[in-house]
């Protein structure tokens, strides 16, 4: 684990409820719970995994933290401020330390611009340069920094593999020079090969750069490689938050057991003595979560 200086996110009984309506007038009848009290830390230059299936709270919980959706109550602490009581243009001085790498690297792109203009317009908008040879020579480091040519940032998005296009967001993201970086399934939709290579650049910068990430996945295999915490989360809450060795040797919640067992091992004779914990029925509605622990209708 890399070395830390206290905590640079804490996050304090997080909420994000989207109100279901119904009727001529939109009347409020319900609320789909898809972060209900959520509390975790983040540690300057660590890395906390979220991991959990798909619909269970991940990705809403990564964009309340940015405050790219206003949650609904709770506390976001980025270094002792809490950026759920920001607006305007004190927010926006503080989005420089807070960045987001997407999910979809072809949709995330915009088709119209170049690499170097993707990669660039951070730096534009901020007003860190102007238009010029530094410009120019600032977006060529992002590049080298990613492991691609300078000359690719003529290329437009259509002309890389996938691979090459989430680097490309990944230079985006880098151009302010973030302590803090949401992952929002970075690899999820590339081949197992490339997810490798991601992974690996992604540590290597984290240590260059003393990066913070957020890293939300639902394949534990992939959090296994990057994450020095994990958190579980299931139907909008957190289930389980340990360091990842602590996490693969001893986990200790049902949910987070079944999500192990469920993990492919590609060696035979390891995989096949081992115990498949299968869930019965089906995740609850967010609408009207189950009582108590949220997993107990299924445990």
């Amino acid at each position: 684990m890399p070395e830390t200086n206290g905590t640079l996110v804490d996050v304090q009984h997080l909420v994000m409820y989207y109100p279901v309506t119904a009727g001529v007038f939109r009347t409020r009848v319900a609320d789909v719970k898809a972060v209900d009290d959520v509390s975790f830390s983040v540690k300057r230059g660590e890395t906390l995994g979220l991991v959990g299936e798909s619909g269970c709270g991940k990705t809403t919980t990564g964009r309340c933290v940015l405050q790219l959706t206003k949650p609904t109550s709770g506390k976001v602490l980025f270094e002792g401020q809490d950026l759920v009581s920001l607006k305007g243009k004190a927010l926006r001085r503080m989005r420089r330390h807070m960045q987001l790498v997407f999910q979809d690297p072809v949709a995330s792109l915009n088709p119209r611009m170049t690499a170097g203009d993707i990669v660039g317009e951070p730096l534009l908008v901020h007003h860190v340069v102007r238009r010029g040879p530094e410009y120019t020579r600032h977006v060529h480091e992002l590049l080298h920094m990613v492991e691609l040519e300078p000359y690719m940032a003529r290329r437009y998005p259509h002309e890389f593999s996938g691979g090459q296009r989430q680097r490309i967001g990944i230079a985006r993201a880098l151009a302010l020079r973030p302590a803090f970086i949401v992952c929002d399934e970075p690899v999820s939709a590339l081949d197992v090969s490339i997810q490798a290579q991601i992974v690996a650049l992604l540590v290597k910068l984290r240590e260059e750069l003393n990066l913070t990430y957020l890293f939300i996945a639902h394949d534990l295999s992939v959090v296994r490689n990057i994450s020095d915490r994990v958190a579980v989360m299931y139907l909008g809450k957190v289930m389980e938050i340990t360091t990842s060795a602590e996490l693969y040797a001893h986990p200790a919640h049902p949910y987070t057991i079944s999500l192990l067992s469920a993990v492919p091992i590609p060696d035979p004779v390891v995989d096949r003595p081992r115990k498949r914990i299968i869930m019965t029925g089906d995740v609850p509605s967010p609408v009207n979560p189950p009582p108590g622990c949220v997993l107990h209708p299924r445990c």
